[in-house]
C-alpha cells in the first residue's frame, strides 16, 4: 500500500448562490465538523465568490482556471446543495460542467436541505452527474429539512444525534475512499 500520510484535501462545495440561501452557513458548519478531524485539510469553494463568464467560453477565463485548479488540487469533495424544483441549481451544474478530469476518480459526499425532501431528489440526480464523470458517490449523506427546525433561524444545523452520526458516517466513508483513491492515482493514473 502507498498510503501517503498527508491530510486528506477536502473541498466543501457551496452549491447554491441564490439569495437568501442557508448553503453557506451549511458548508461553513460542515467545513468546521471536517476540521475538528487532523486527518482532512479542509478548504470552502462557495460558488457565490467565483467568476464564471455569462457563456461558456472557448478558451477558460480566469474564473474558470482558478476553480478547476482547486478542484483539481482535491482528494475528495462535499457539495453542499438545496433542493430546487426537485433538482439542484443551476449555478452547480455550471462549476461541475466547467471542470472534468479533475474529479475523476475521487469520492464526493453530499449535505442536502429543503422542504419536506431534505434534498434528497437533489443528490439522486447529482449521484447521476458525478457517476458519469467518474467519480464515486458517498453512500451516506447529511441532509436537514428546513420546515421541521432541524436549521436555526440564522441557517445554522441544531445540533442532533441524527445529523452528528450522519456527518461523522458520511465523512468516515469520505476518508476511506479519498485514501484509497488517492493512492491508487498516484500508483497508476486513472484511465477514463
Amino acid at each position: 500500500m502507498i498510503h501517503d500520510a498527508a491530510p486528506l484535501r477536502v473541498a466543501v462545495i457551496v452549491g447554491s448562490t441564490r439569495e437568501g440561501r442557508v448553503g453557506d452557513r451549511i458548508g461553513c458548519w460542515l467545513a468546521d465538523r471536517a476540521r475538528e478531524r487532523d486527518a482532512l485539510d479542509v478548504a470552502v469553494i462557495d460558488l457565490l465568490d467565483v467568476r464564471f463568464p455569462d457563456r461558456y467560453p472557448k478558451a477558460a477565463t480566469p474564473g474558470v482556471t482558478e476553480f478547476t485548479a482547486q478542484v483539481g488540487r482535491a482528494d475528495a469533495f462535499v457539495v453542499v446543495t438545496p433542493e430546487y424544483n426537485r433538482s439542484f441549481p443551476a449555478a452547480l451544474k455550471e462549476a461541475i460542467d466547467y471542470a472534468y478530469d479533475e474529479w475523476q476518480a475521487k469520492p464526493v459526499g453530499f449535505v442536502s436541505y429543503g422542504m419536506g425532501s431534505t434534498g434528497l431528489y437533489a443528490v439522486e440526480q447529482l449521484r447521476t452527474v458525478f457517476t458519469g464523470l467518474h467519480s464515486v458517490t458517498m453512500p451516506c449523506r447529511v441532509s436537514f429539512d428546513l420546515l421541521d427546525g432541524s436549521v436555526d433561524d440564522c441557517g445554522l444545523p441544531c445540533a442532533a444525534e441524527a445529523s452528528a452520526q450522519s456527518v461523522k458516517s458520511m465523512l468516515d466513508q469520505l476518508t476511506w475512499w479519498g485514501l484509497a483513491l488517492r493512492d491508487a492515482r498516484a500508483a497508476r493514473p486513472y484511465v477514463s
